[in-house]
């Protein structure tokens, strides 16, 4: 690789991480001025709410989204004292735990989206044409399966 091309792919690459900050910030941003909760839980609660009929074990939910082990934890005793997940004894092993989401859980996941849904397209929709965001995609797309 020569030198320009590396300076390319060092500043795509910081590119990148700023972008995903800020955005991320950006959507923070929105939930909290309605008075929701913030990304994390929206991410989890997601999740659950794929799952509906039987929940997820916390280890399931790990590989589904972006938390270290710790911090999952925590973040699943926060939604379960909030009503909005509940736990129970997972029938393949006694020694483990469900976790579903509740009719609480939904009801602020819904509340959440539309928040999140113009966020995303206020910030980061709205600066790309159709075709640059294609281009993105795929190239993203490209990353994630060669390293897969």
């Amino acid at each position: 690789m020569n030198k320009k091309s590396e300076n390319n792919v060092i500043q795509a690459w910081i590119q990148l991480h700023r972008a995903h900050r800020q955005l991320l910030e950006r959507v923070e941003y929105a939930l909290k001025s309605k008075a929701l909760p913030p990304l994390d839980w929206y991410d989890v609660l997601l999740e659950l709410d794929r799952e509906k009929g039987t929940g997820l074990r916390q280890f399931e939910i790990g590989a589904k989204v972006l938390l270290n082990k710790h911090n999952l934890s925590r973040l699943i005793d926060r939604l379960e004292q909030n009503k909005l997940v509940c736990r129970y004894t997972s029938a393949e092993d006694g020694r483990g735990n469900q976790i579903k989401i509740t009719p609480a859980g939904e009801k602020i996941l819904k509340q959440m989206w539309p928040v999140y849904r113009d966020a995303i397209q206020e910030n980061f929709g709205a600066k790309l044409s159709p075709d640059e965001t294609a281009g993105l995609s795929h190239a993203l797309s490209q990353v994630l399966v060669s390293h897969l």
